[in-house]
């Protein structure tokens, strides 16, 4: 009975130990610039929220930002930055109504 014991507090030790580093990982955001040439040409600076799994990777990062813009009619251009939380602010007021929008 004690052994049990031990073991599923061992079992549930290691599980929660499993699953925090993903709980804690960090935010991943991205600035970009974009284009539109539907009705002549349109620009626009912008913050995006990365998905985890394209944050570490420049080809999926590329791939998810594109995909969201195209959405929109908007092709990008390139991404400027990757960032975390702690970025948002500064690049708020310079993406105006592109912040977070896609």
């Amino acid at each position: 009975m004690e052994n049990n014991i031990k073991i599923i507090i061992l079992a549930v030790a290691v599980s929660m130990a499993a699953v925090a580093p993903s709980t804690a990982a960090a935010d991943c955001y991205v600035d970009y610039k974009a284009k539109q040439t539907t009705s002549g040409l349109k620009l626009h600076y912008g913050v995006m929220k990365l998905p985890d799994k394209s944050c570490g990777d420049n080809a999926k990062a590329q791939k998810a930002v594109s995909n969201r813009l195209a959405k929109g009619g908007w092709k990008l251009l390139r991404i400027l930055s990757r960032f975390d939380q702690s970025g948002l602010l500064q690049r708020q007021a310079n993406a105006g109504a592109y912040f977070l929008r896609y």
